[in-house]
């Protein structure tokens, strides 16, 4: 049988463990912005700006309609994106989309639709925002390389 200083000490020792990593102990939650050179700042400007028109011409398609407030890179460069009705379906939205909304950065109309519930997870009209299903995510990406060329020995790891 163990002594009871030893089930103590062991007792103490998770205890301190659960406390550390539940209370973020230590970490330094604060971001750290690198500065970058004026060439990369540059070259961020000028993919933002290709963003925009390629924005703009989905936009003008009808495949384009965020739920966000900010540029959705990964839909447009997936040839678009219709955030809203992924958000109404409760199947679940792009990952930029979805961190967005955990970010509140959603655009005014669905920001009034969105709350947490009991356990923390946001929710849209009561059902929780989930990203993708790994199908979806897999098909969206598909259509990434489709229109970019991006493909590699990467894509094909998994």
């Amino acid at each position: 049988m163990r002594s009871p200083a030893r089930i103590l000490t062991l007792l103490t020792v998770f205890s301190v463990g659960y406390l550390a990593g539940t209370s973020n102990w230590m970490a330094d939650s604060r971001l750290k912005a690198q500065p970058v050179s004026d060439e990369v700042s540059e070259k961020i400007g000028e993919v933002f700006a290709a963003l925009q028109a390629a924005r703009g011409a989905l936009d003008q398609d009808g495949l384009y309609n965020p739920a966000s407030i900010t540029l959705n890179a990964t839909g447009i460069l997936a040839g678009g994106v219709d955030a809203i009705s992924d958000l109404e379906s409760g199947r679940g939205v792009d990952p930029e989309t979805f961190a967005a909304l955990y970010a509140g950065q959603a655009t005014d109309e669905i920001a009034v639709e969105l709350d947490k519930d009991e356990l923390g997870r946001l929710t849209y009209k009561g059902k929780v925002v989930r990203m993708y299903s790994i199908t979806r995510l897999k098909q969206m990406y598909q259509e990434r390389i489709r229109y970019t060329g991006e493909a590699g020995d990467e894509a094909a790891a998994f």
